[in-house]
């Protein structure tokens, strides 16, 4: 691979062999010093020149009035001049040939008003001259390859180099960011702040890493994602072979926009972030801490095999908690054979707990963890360890840890992951085993967040390759759907009936409880007695949308006299309860078999295009919130992940007497669904709730479509 790797599209800027710093300045403590200064003191491999009008020199070397003086063309012009004068300076960059511009300046879109238009005309002269621009309000770039070590930022450290690439879209972060990789000793090869990103985002450097054979493992910080689909779409061919780790800001539910559905509200919140990133196969950190502990592990292990862990520790309460947290992450510890007991339970003493965790108690010396180690990883049913050792007196860390990587190097198939307590910071013996190709943590919290990453990334590389399938192949009858619409659109109205919204459902080959409308008593009993018993009756109005809170709702109706007098009692309770009701008649629907409550959906959001969502809990989807969004269309192994993503899941297997439920069918209503969303960008939020799951299938008994106000496509 790296012999046929030809560059990427930014090489000007994360690869350069020659920079200009405009803007460069001869005092202290100011950014146009500290770049030049961090370029030399750094040893970019190429030329620097600082370009300052009015010095002769910065930081000792010579300096230049303007662009057009150098004695030859850059390949990296680095700005940080005043906000007024970035314009200026990328035209002349511009006319000078110079292939990538950073601007380090701040005074852009992030400030409003003029500084919007000001970032507008800097992208226009970009694109004008064909450059590719970091920034502006960015902090720079660093690239720590020997062949071109590069700090061309005002951060005063260069981190230790590695196979890591990191792309912060925060600056202030990036120097912690740094400071933290350099403490903690994880290689960054390419690190890079994209600022507002107006030109390269967090996409353009994906493709640049993608085939890039200096990098292994790529970490990110996002505030937003500008094109959630072309992420998918990239990160998705990346993940399979190099992992990406994302910290996403914005978790929190700011104001959940008012929806007639559902799933609009409820997507309204992180979900469809979630989704994006699980659908690409991208690990999600809840912090830059997070970020680490789990960057530590990829940085140095392979992914194991499977997720049968096993757990050693001299002391038991660190091992409780390692078994609580590993728990959490859906790790199986395992028991240990028949072999390895047989092994282990000679070497301890009776107070030892001869289990997995493996408790050798306190006096577990350098030489117990390694034959302790040595027994468990030769265990065919263990893919991975994590050794935990709180010092007790005589027992030095730094033996351990040394004990503990020699007998993981003794097994290089399956990985090891360690925890030292007890010290403050860092782990003592923390050293020797990232020598030896083991991630040291101090708390086993963070190990088994490492291990979880593991084993998600593991189990990601041997997914098979999405099927995604087209409307053909489902036959759908998306002309039925079309003339639905337009009846809908010819009466200059947006939400759909829910017998309209019940014929779309099934054009799309999902499942319906039979019925028909009714517009009279006698007529309810009458089509009562046609769809057979028991039977359910609801309300059809465009102004009711939840039908059970204003008594639009009666179930288990047995017979044609009942029917009559419930469509009364229906029609009587809407017009008290909601004056002014247009109501269009009673749907009077074949009552389904009992069975678990679920709901799907499709709503859209900007740039993340139809949504399809899954949840559990019927009415009580939103205060459960236990749902899972992915981008649609999907295959049925998206649609198995969504099932399985949910807290509640467990609920469709055999329980409390009932059969389990088909999950198949689900996961085909799911498919189709998602199907629909995307062949349609006219449905603006859509619910199917609930549907009904049993053990012979899945069937949709009430749905709920409102389309777009215009013809607006959420891209």
């Amino acid at each position: 691979m790296a012999e046929q790797y030809q560059g990427g599209a930014l090489d000007a800027l994360l690869k350069p062999r020659s920079i200009a710093v405009i803007g460069a300045s001869r005092q202290q403590n100011t950014i146009g010093n500290q770049i030049v200064s961090n370029l030399v003191a750094h040893g970019f491999t190429g030329p620097v020149y600082p370009v300052n009008p009015r010095a002769k020199s910065v930081s000792s070397i010579p300096a230049w009035p303007n662009l057009d003086a150098l004695p030859t063309t850059v390949d990296c012009g680095i700005v940080c001049v005043p906000k007024e004068h970035v314009l200026g300076v990328a035209e002349e960059c511009g006319i000078n040939k110079v292939k990538g511009l950073v601007v380090i300046s701040a005074g852009f879109r992030e400030i409003g008003g003029e500084g919007v238009e000001r970032e507008r005309k800097l992208v226009e002269i970009v694109r004008r001259h064909g450059m590719r621009m970091l920034g502006p309000n960015c902090m720079g770039a660093i690239n720590t390859d020997p062949e071109f070590r590069m700090n061309g930022t005002f951060a005063p450290l260069m981190p230790p180099g590695g196979k890591a690439a990191f792309v912060s879209q925060s600056g202030a972060l990036g120097v912690s960011v740094l400071d933290y990789a350099t403490e903690l000793g994880i290689g960054i090869g390419q690190f890079v702040s994209v600022g507002n990103k107006p030109d390269v985002s967090g996409n353009d450097l994906l493709l640049q890493w993608e085939h890039d054979p200096a990098v292994e493992l790529i970490l990110m910080y996002v505030e937003n994602f500008g094109n959630p689909r072309r992420f998918l779409e990239i990160a998705s061919r990346i993940t399979p072979h190099k992992p990406i780790v994302v910290v996403k800001a914005g978790r929190s539910v700011i104001g959940a926009r008012a929806a007639s559905s559902h799933t609009g509200a409820l997507a309204a919140n992180d979900s469809s972030v979630e989704g994006l990133l699980s659908q690409a196969g991208v690990l999600r950190a809840g912090s830059v801490e997070e970020l680490f502990d789990i960057a530590m592990a990829l940085s140095v292990l392979k992914p194991p095999r499977g997720r049968r862990t096993a757990v050693i520790t001299n002391s038991g309460g660190p091992g409780v908690l390692a078994a609580d947290a590993l728990g959490d992450y859906n790790v199986d510890l395992v028991d240990f054979g028949p072999a390895t007991i047989a092994k282990l339970a000679p070497l301890y003493p009776p107070e030892a707990s001869i289990r997995n965790p493996l408790d050798m108690i306190a006096s577990a010396n350098a030489s117990g963890y390694g034959t302790a180690l040595d027994a468990i990883l030769d265990d065919e049913g263990v893919d991975m360890a994590v050794a935990i050792f709180t010092p007790p007196l005589g027992v030095r860390t730094e033996e351990v840890a040394e004990a503990i990587g020699a007998a993981a190097g003794r097994h290089p198939e399956k990985p090891v992951v360690s925890v030292l307590m007890g010290r403050a910071g860092l782990p003592q013996g923390k050293a020797e085993l990232l020598a030896c190709g083991v991630p040291a943590f101090v708390f086993p919290e963070s190990a088994a967040r490492a291990v979880g990453a593991l084993i998600r990334q593991s189990e990601w590389n041997r997914r098979p390759a999405r099927e995604i399938p087209d409307s053909q192949s489902l036959l759908v009858k998306s002309n039925c759907v079309r003339e639905i619409f337009a009846g809908v659109r010819s009466r200059g109205e947006r939400k759909l009936t829910e017998s309209e919204a019940l014929a779309v459902v099934e054009a799309y080959g999902i499942p319906i409880a039979r019925s028909h409308l009714a517009h009279s008593a006698p007529e309810a009993g009458e089509i009562a007695e046609e769809i057979g018993w028991p039977v359910a009756m609801k309300i059809v109005s465009p102004q009711v949308i939840h039908k059970s809170d204003v008594g639009g709702v009666r179930l288990k109706i047995e017979n044609s006299r009942d029917a009559a007098d419930a469509y009364g009692e229906i029609v009587k309770s809407v017009r008290t309860s909601v004056p002014g009701a247009q109501i269009s008649g009673v749907l009077v629907q074949r009552q389904v078999e009992l069975g678990r409550e679920i709901i799907c959906g499709i709503t859209r959001q900007k740039g993340f295009g139809p949504l399809v969502m899954v949840g559990l809990g019927g009415v009580l989807v939103e205060v459960l919130r236990d749902t899972s969004f992915r981008l649609a269309p999907i295959d049925e192994l998206d649609a198995r992940e969504m099932i399985d993503e949910l807290r509640g899941s467990s609920i469709l297997d055999v329980f409390r007497g009932q059969s389990a439920a088909d999950r198949g069918a689900i996961e085909q209503v799911l498919v189709r669904l998602a199907r629909l969303g995307a062949d349609f960008s006219e449905i603006e939020e859509m619910d199917i709730n609930p549907l009904v799951a049993s053990s012979t299938g899945a069937i949709a008994v009430d749905a709920r479509i409102l389309l777009t106000g215009s013809d607006a496509i959420y891209m």
